[in-house]
């Protein structure tokens, strides 16, 4: 599996420190959204990166590698920031699996997510976990009052937080038009669906298509720190769909000319 890939990030307009962290290493992709502050958020994303990092240029990964790097993480983040402090992360990241098939190892911890785009129609692959994404399932809460609910930031897993946190997977197929995004929350909260499909199938280069993301987002308030990495297969790209298939938003996202940090 050949890939070509973008990323970005930015602090946004109210957070004083960017806690985010990302890895675009092959096999592996990966975004850490850190909590706990100076000195305890940005360490926790940036020492979980620093052990995934260890599975890249591999020919590709397993379920139980990936499981060791979480595990491996969550010590390393309560050994750094001592005792009596708090601080973890989430983590939504894809690598091609081990096996020789074409297929996507997707996992999640937190509400760091992972979309897939693919003729024309974007899926959120990835689930949060969080407060509010409970009380969806249970039928408490409709998905459009979700953004006004007061928990709306309460994750319920967490690398750092505990022991080994509880990681989701998913196996997918990789399609050769295939367009992977993953992004912390400061992506989702500033920007829809309807948005974040329009620019990915506007920006046929994965670089361009992350920059353009982070740079809307914080455009449209960035409230959060705000990370992006964009993941083609092979020859994949999102805007060789033709122009007349593409549904525009009513209105049209937020642009602008964004620098990778």
């Amino acid at each position: 599996m050949r890939t070509s890939w973008g990323s970005a990030t930015d602090r946004g307009r109210v957070r004083r420190l960017n806690e985010d962290a990302l890895l675009a290493q092959p096999p592996l992709f990966l975004v850490a959204d850190g909590m706990g502050g100076h000195d305890a958020g940005d360490v926790a994303s940036r020492v979980t990166v620093e052990e995934f990092s260890r599975l890249a240029d591999r020919d590709g990964v397993t379920h139980d590698d990936v499981q060791a790097a979480f595990a491996r993480a969550a010590a390393r983040v309560r050994e750094s920031v001592g005792a009596g402090r708090t601080a973890g992360t989430t983590v939504a990241g894809a690598a091609v699996a081990a096996g020789g098939a074409p297929y996507w190892l997707v996992f999640n911890v937190g509400d760091s997510r992972v979309y897939r785009l693919a003729d024309g129609s974007l899926e959120q692959v990835s689930v949060d976990h969080s407060v509010v994404q409970e009380l969806i399932d249970d039928g408490r809460l409709r998905p459009a009052d979700a953004e006004w609910h007061p928990d709306r930031h309460v994750i319920t897993r967490a690398v750092g937080t505990g022991p080994v946190p509880e990681a989701d997977y998913w196996l997918i197929p990789a399609g050769s038009a295939d367009r992977l995004l993953l992004c912390s929350d400061g992506l989702t909260q500033e920007l829809d669906d309807d948005a974040i499909r329009y620019l990915l199938m506007d920006q046929p280069d994965p670089q361009a298509a992350a920059q353009i993301l982070v740079q809307a987002a914080v455009e449209a308030g960035g409230r959060d720190n705000v990370t992006a990495v964009v993941v083609d297969l092979g020859d994949a790209r999102a805007a060789g769909v033709d122009e007349a298939t593409i549904e525009r938003p009513v209105t049209p996202p937020l642009r602008g000319d964004g620098t990778e940090q």
